[in-house]
């Protein structure tokens, strides 16, 4: 049954996008707060359109390889012409992620804001040796259904996945955002996480961007250096991640002038939010979401409680407890059944007035000794034990056969007895970790999400480097 019944209709017009050509309405206003203009964003994405127009490639591609959100920011405006370059974001900017942009897609650049470990072959060009333009961009548009983004993720986890996206996917997303949660131009972003995922891009460059907003430069995880940077430029807009939430339960935590406060890349911690709204009394916006389906849906943990509000755009259903969606923002290359519906790996329930609640990923539940188990469950127990800040319950292969066996990585000062007791008193002894090491805090990725590969050298060789 289909269950969004506020669902909009779909784009149609074929040039819809071509507003992002359009030189903008106020040139000298700051995109980047005390830095780029917006005529200085177009200018550079006029330099970068016609640098990869004269490679003599066919289809020349960008591979980005800096933070720098000005730069980023034209790139996207400069690959939206007709004949534009395609971009890639690799999923880190380590030699190794590079190396597997080379394999998979051989790009005729690499973008990037000073030195790095790049491979041989691509040119390296920087932002000072784009060549500045006069010329405008094409007034000619690319395909608002041909890809003009590839997105790398999976790279905690072994062999990425890439992700192709399009115009529709990006903007009219960014578009979406931005009216539904009323960004305008007065607005200041203040971002923890890095531009190069999809949630950072969308919330740091291009929802700013759609709304003629400012952003400010840096990528701010300190805590110190986030509630410094709130009060000294006045931010409005906190883009950040369910760990940045943690670390800002502080006395020194105030609203400062923060209307609004997003969080993403994992579920935010019911105490963690509440910490938050009663310091500045601006409820955390959650977003939940993929690469490769976009935005799905929004909660606010206090009016929502568990359910999450679907987005207008997006239709969804439950089939056999897994949550289906269908939307513009879906990637391309996703598979879809007969309706146009994507099959989530998340578990879902129906929770009425068209929510529902995520109930964990359908590979969360694995057997031990024949059991079924639920990793989430068990992941949820040991947060409960006292003096226990994070876990993360994983199934690893038991090296003598084909069977599985559960381990646990913990952040807390006790040691492994006493968590080892206190998960027991409260489990199934077949759903205790056999595995089990503690650390102070859990291995993160940029992106603000669990290193998993980090996470299970630690579990596999009992270090912590």
């Amino acid at each position: 049954m289909l269950m969004n019944p506020l669902r909009k209709d779909r784009i149609t017009n074929p040039d819809w996008h071509r507003e992002f050509l359009s030189p903008p309405a106020d040139p000298d206003r700051d995109f980047i707060l005390g830095g780029s203009t917006y005529r200085e964003i177009y200018r550079l994405a006029a330099g970068l359109y016609h640098l990869a127009k004269s490679s003599n490639v066919s289809k020349p591609t960008i591979c980005l390889c800096s933070d720098d959100k000005a730069l980023l920011a034209a790139a996207l405006i400069a690959s939206l012409s007709s004949g534009g370059p395609l971009l890639v974001l690799p999923y880190a900017r380590s030699h190794q992620a590079l190396e597997e942009v080379m394999e998979a897609l051989s790009p005729t650049f690499f973008l990037a804001d000073g030195s790095g470990d790049f491979p041989p072959g691509p040119r390296v060009i920087d932002i000072a040796a784009i060549p500045p333009q006069g010329a405008a961009l094409t007034d000619s548009v690319r395909d608002p259904d041909e890809p003009f983004l590839i997105l790398f993720t999976g790279g905690s986890t072994g062999k990425p996945a890439i992700w192709p996206k399009t115009p529709r996917n990006m903007l009219a997303e960014a578009r979406y955002q931005s009216g539904i949660f009323g960004i305008t131009k007065d607005d200041l972003f203040l971002s923890t996480v890095p531009p190069y995922h999809i949630y950072g891009l969308l919330f740091s460059v291009l929802i700013p961007l759609v709304s003629s907003a400012r952003i400010l430069p840096g990528i701010y995880t300190f805590p110190k250096e986030i509630l410094l940077a709130a009060q000294e430029h006045k931010a409005t807009v906190l883009v950040s991640v369910p760990v940045h939430f943690r670390v800002l339960k502080s006395d020194a935590l105030q609203r400062f002038h923060l209307r609004m406060a997003f969080s993403s890349a994992g579920m935010l911690d019911r105490e963690d939010a509440l910490y938050f709204r009663e310091k500045t009394g601006v409820d955390v916006i959650e977003v939940y979401g993929s690469t490769e389906t976009g935005g799905v849906a929004t909660r606010r943990r206090f009016p929502d409680r568990e359910s999450w509000v679907p987005m207008d755009p997006v239709d969804w259903r439950i089939r056999d407890r897994s949550l289906c969606v269908r939307s513009d923002f879906l990637s391309p290359t996703l598979p879809r059944d007969g309706d146009g519906f994507f099959v989530t790996a998340d578990c879902a329930d129906p929770d009425g007035d068209g929510r529902f609640i995520l109930r964990g990923r359908a590979d969360d539940i694995v057997k031990i000794g024949g059991k079924r188990v639920d990793m989430a469950a068990v992941q949820a127990k040991l947060k409960r034990i006292p003096g226990v800040y994070d876990a993360v319950v994983m199934a690893l292969p038991v090296r003598t056969g084909r069977q599985n066996e559960l381990a646990a990585l913990v952040a807390t000062r006790l040691d492994v007895t006493d968590v080892r007791r206190g998960i027991a008193d409260i489990s199934e002894t077949y759903a205790v970790p056999r595995r089990l090491a503690v650390v102070e805090e859990i291995p993160m990725t940029p992106a603000g999400k669990y290193d998993r590969t980090e996470i299970e050298r630690i579990l596999k060789t009992g270090k912590n480097k």
